[in-house]
């Protein structure tokens, strides 16, 4: 089987566009056609279509948590990732590959995908694009030119990612009412015991430049509150990244040390097999 009939035959891959944009569904069905990988298109949620208040967003969490207005375009965004997750579950497949409708992919990308499924114990949720620059630390060779990382602090971002059966369920069943955009409430998997990685170097661009359909700049103050809002969001937040850094550098660390045993006992292996050569050699030469 090559590697794009191994990913078919195990991953499903939804795209989320909004009906509306025609263009990006077209750039979009153009670039996974070169590559060879088949899609299911998610119409995503139109935050603007939704009746608010509605069960699937807390507006007191929301506003206590991240500190800013309602954006209906965030809840829809939200709610399209959550539907991913459902019909994953929904699905025989173990595996998922969302991806949002404003990426660019690298030549490699099937190598990545194959290597990672072939290596799927270590994550349940793989991170392959992000919109932050914080550092990502490696733990191991995914393919020749990637590698499997963790990051410590905050990322932003939700263009693509590879998601388990576990952390479907987590999407369908936990993660709603909405209290957070989506890209950090999914930033949030060590607290549910899952496991986040990245590929690094991270390989999707989702920074094209092309106009955001959830907020411009020219509305991004619309959405801010007071600066009261601290008073609530910046406890949080230190809970939250201090808790990323205790549970993600613990992982690091075992990772690391995983990685150190298995190298250890690989040259190890290697050199029990010369030393076994060597012997055998040695007898088929001895004239006794």
């Amino acid at each position: 089987m090559n590697d794009t009939g191994l990913v078919a035959a195990s991953l499903k891959i939804f795209l989320i566009n909004l009906d509306r944009a025609d263009d990006r569904l077209a750039a979009m069905r153009a670039s996974l056609g070169q590559i060879g990988l088949q899609f299911e298109r998610v119409p995503a949620v139109d935050g603007g279509s939704i009746d608010f208040p509605t069960p699937e967003f807390s507006e007191f969490a929301f506003r206590f948590m991240h500190g800013r207005r309602r954006n209906p375009g965030e809840v829809g965004c939200y709610l399209s990732h959550v539907e991913c997750a459902r019909r994953l579950l929904a699905s025989p497949s173990e595996f998922a590959l969302v991806l949002e409708d404003d990426l660019e992919f690298p030549p490699d990308i099937i190598d990545i995908l194959e290597a990672a499924l072939r290596r799927a114990e270590q994550w349940d949720i793989l991170r392959l694009s992000t919109v932050s620059c914080g550092r990502k630390f490696d733990v191991s060779r995914l393919t020749e030119n990637r590698n499997l990382a963790i990051a410590l602090t905050r990322e932003k971002g939700s263009g693509a990612y590879i998601i388990n059966r576990r952390a479907a369920r987590w999407f369908a069943e936990k993660l709603l009412p909405m209290r957070l955009p989506f890209d950090l409430a999914f930033d949030l998997e060590f607290f549910q015991g899952l496991n986040s990685a990245f590929v690094t170097p991270v390989p999707i661009n989702q920074q094209l430049g092309l106009p955001s359909q959830i907020q411009g700049e020219s509305q991004r103050r619309r959405y801010h509150r007071s600066r009261a809002h601290y008073l609530t969001v910046m406890p949080y937040r230190t809970f939250v990244e201090a808790s990323r850094l205790f549970f993600r550098l613990w992982r690091l660390t075992s990772l690391r040390l995983q990685d150190r045993a298995s190298a250890m006992r690989d040259t190890r292996n290697k050199t029990d097999a010369g030393v076994l050569n060597l012997l055998n050699i040695t007898r088929i030469g001895d004239p006794r």
